[in-house]
């Protein structure tokens, strides 16, 4: 019986000890910018870990199980982004339906409107999956704002709605339907077929909203989701970033979003028609900045300022350093050198080309921002102010096949230099 018993009492023991090992959490992932700081407002908190139950053995013995694993940490981040930069007046109710594709996958989401040149007064807001011809592909879901079904915002706000349970897969599209009246803000070119505007209050509607294809972005600046943590860039740009090749356009051809769907994170696109560096340096804190959870930047400006009355080559790199010193505290910094531009709409062209030359090789030299070298997959070989044949529609923006050499040249540098 003495053998027995210890030879029992040997095995329970064995058998408490390993389960009182427990296991190790792992530690969750949170989103970090260049300083390695975490913005608080941007990862969820982490939940605490509870006590390990108490087990009972076969023979009344207590040991400790293993510890629950926390559940992986959510944060919101962008999934879409408009810059946001004209004004459209709205006199009567209407209702904007408008078609985006989102490029991050989670559980929630929440969206933030931008008042244009006056008092903007939102009635009521959904969100759905977008179907075909203006209709909804799923039941809408109500938008509320501090708890109320909308809102009136001041001259140039910018109003979040709260977190609502919507679930979304990357790059699914998504159409955002509001009852509006007031000053819009508005994007400068059209780049979103598939979006509607009719008068009157149809927000809730599922079906086709009839009235009139509009094809501006309006009002919709962001589209935050909330799902795990990872990476997240801007482009920040002009109508070569927005996407510009004619009078009717469409966001998904652009570069930024070629970039996404090749390496499946979100490459929003902030990106103005026309914007050269003094604006992008004055809008920057409410379109950029004013967005939570982005990890990288990429910046390819300056085609607008070359030439430009008064702009020397030491005004361009301030310029683009005093844009660095705001971006650097929140992204990882990437900068693209200046495209072949085979004419100027002002100035001096022999000026033009003289200072896209010498602000390319201070960029290419520069060691805070890695350098993307966009124009040398753009150029020709024989003469780097001219594109090469079919990469460009009129001699400053590229084609469709421009967009798609640029992608490509975009992902294999932030493949090789960016752990992705």
């Amino acid at each position: 019986m003495g053998l027995t018993k210890a030879l029992r009492f040997g095995w329970v023991g064995a058998l408490g000890l390993m389960m009182g090992c427990g296991g190790v959490e792992e530690p969750g992932l949170e989103p970090t910018g260049a300083s390695g700081s975490t913005d608080a407002e941007v990862t969820a908190p982490a939940p605490a870990v509870e006590a390990a139950p108490t087990l009972t053995l076969h023979d009344d013995r207590k040991v400790q199980g293993t510890p629950p694993v926390a559940p992986p940490a959510i944060a919101f981040q962008p999934g879409f982004h408009q810059a946001l930069r004209e004004n459209n007046s709205v006199g009567s109710l209407t209702t904007y339906r408008l078609r985006v594709p989102v490029g991050r996958a989670g559980s929630r989401v929440r969206i933030t409107f931008r008042s244009g040149n006056g008092s903007m007064t939102l009635q009521r807001a959904t969100v759905a999956k977008a179907g075909e011809n203006g209709a909804l592909a799923s039941a809408p879901v109500a938008l509320t704002f501090s708890g109320q079904p909308g809102f009136t915002a001041s001259t140039r706000s910018l109003v979040t709605s709260d977190p609502v349970a919507f679930p979304v897969g990357f790059r699914d599209e998504v159409a955002i339907s509001f009852e509006v009246r007031g000053e819009l803000a508005q994007s400068r070119i059209e780049a979103f077929p598939g979006s509607f505007a009719r008068s009157g209050a149809y927000a809730t509607t599922q079906g086709a909203l009839g009235g009139q294809p509009w094809e501006f972005a309006q009002a919709v600046a962001t589209v935050d989701v909330e799902g795990a943590p990872g990476r997240a860039f801007v482009a920040i740009g002009d109508s070569i970033t927005e996407g510009y090749m004619d009078t009717k356009n469409d966001t998904r051809n652009a570069w930024p979003a070629l970039v996404e769907q090749a390496l499946g994170v979100p490459v929003v696109n902030s990106g103005a028609s026309g914007q050269g560096f003094w604006d992008a340096n004055l809008q920057l804190p409410q379109e950029v900045l004013a967005m939570q959870g982005f990890t990288d930047c990429i910046v390819l400006l300056g085609t607008n300022d070359l030439a430009s009355e008064g702009m020397t080559q030491a005004k361009l790199e301030q310029r683009m350093t005093q844009l660095f010193d705001q971006l650097q505290p929140r992204c990882r910094l990437w900068v693209s050198t200046l495209l072949p531009k085979e004419k100027t709409n002002y100035g001096s062209y022999e000026a033009v080309k003289s200072q896209r030359l010498e602000f390319n090789a201070w960029l290419r030299a520069q060691t805070r921002a890695e350098v993307i070298d966009l124009e040398a997959v753009t150029r020709q070989p024989g003469n780097v102010h001219l594109f090469l044949d079919g990469l460009e529609v009129d001699g400053i923006h590229p084609s469709e096949e421009g967009h798609r050499v640029m992608a490509a040249e975009v992902v294999r540098v932030l493949k090789a230099k960016g752990s992705l």
